[in-house]
């Protein structure tokens, strides 16, 4: 049987780079994000490719989306939570309240609501178990200045992730984390005109192609559940990450 993925925020950058390695390489993928149009525009050449339109905010939804991926792929093998948005970059008392929960929906509830419904689906099926890889960030371990919500967020997601790998191991439940330090993607475009240092000066820092970044997350997909890459930092090699302060 074709092994199968579920992928969130898999409209653009890292998450579409990862979908398309995973179709290439002969996986049923689910396209999950919010709009439906670029997850069509991404399906439509690719026969192993389902499209899930969905707000990974909303709980009901992500279940129904999980349950019509299952349904569709016969099981969930694995799921890339990858799905997260940041904010601009302010000291703690710029930021909107509004804005805080709005970071904290998508990238910690968001996260949760996916992984609970992955969870359920491995845990039931038969044969048991799956793979949960969760996006972190460098960020789940050393700050950029001005992200109070991003920065929360993703250490709260390392949380979540031992979590999961501790109780998945009653179901054959794996769960690993990537912490992807400067992917090259049109979100992060802007690193080549400059982003704030430690001490809030602006300066370009190095990327590297994201195609790196997919190759890894299939790496670790593709493991048998014997095996478990429980944390993966990948990271352009020269960007302030070792020793930026």
């Amino acid at each position: 049987m074709t092994r199968s993925i579920i992928i969130t925020g898999a409209s653009a950058g890292i998450g579409k780079a990862t979908a398309l390695t995973f179709l290439a390489n002969g996986w049923t993928v689910g396209l999950v994000a919010r709009r439906a149009e670029p997850l069509d525009d991404l399906a439509v050449n690719h026969e192993h490719a389902i499209a899930l339109p969905v707000d990974v905010t909303d709980a009901g939804a992500v279940d129904a989306a999980f349950e019509s991926f299952a349904s569709q792929a016969g099981r969930i093998d694995a799921i890339f939570n990858n799905a997260g948005r940041g904010s601009p970059p302010q000291t703690i008392d710029e930021i909107d309240t509004d804005v805080w929960k709005a970071v904290v929906d998508v990238n910690l509830t968001g996260m949760f609501n996916c992984a609970r419904a992955a969870f359920g689906h491995m845990r039931h099926q038969d044969p048991q178990g799956g793979r949960i890889i969760n996006n972190g960030s460098i960020s789940a371990v050393m700050p950029r200045p001005g992200s109070v919500p991003y920065t929360v967020t993703k250490h709260g997601v390392s949380g979540l992730t031992k979590t999961i790998s501790l109780d998945g191991r009653l179901y054959n439940i794996a769960c690993g984390q990537i912490d992807i330090g400067n992917a090259l993607t049109e979100m992060t475009a802007a690193m080549a005109g400059g982003v704030p240092q430690a001490n809030w000066d602006m300066k370009p820092e190095p990327t590297m192609d994201v195609q790196h970044v997919a190759d890894a997350v299939l790496h670790m997909a593709s493991l048998p559940l014997e095996s478990n890459v429980q944390s993966m930092t990948i990271m352009a090699t020269k960007m302030p990450y070792i020793g930026r302060g």
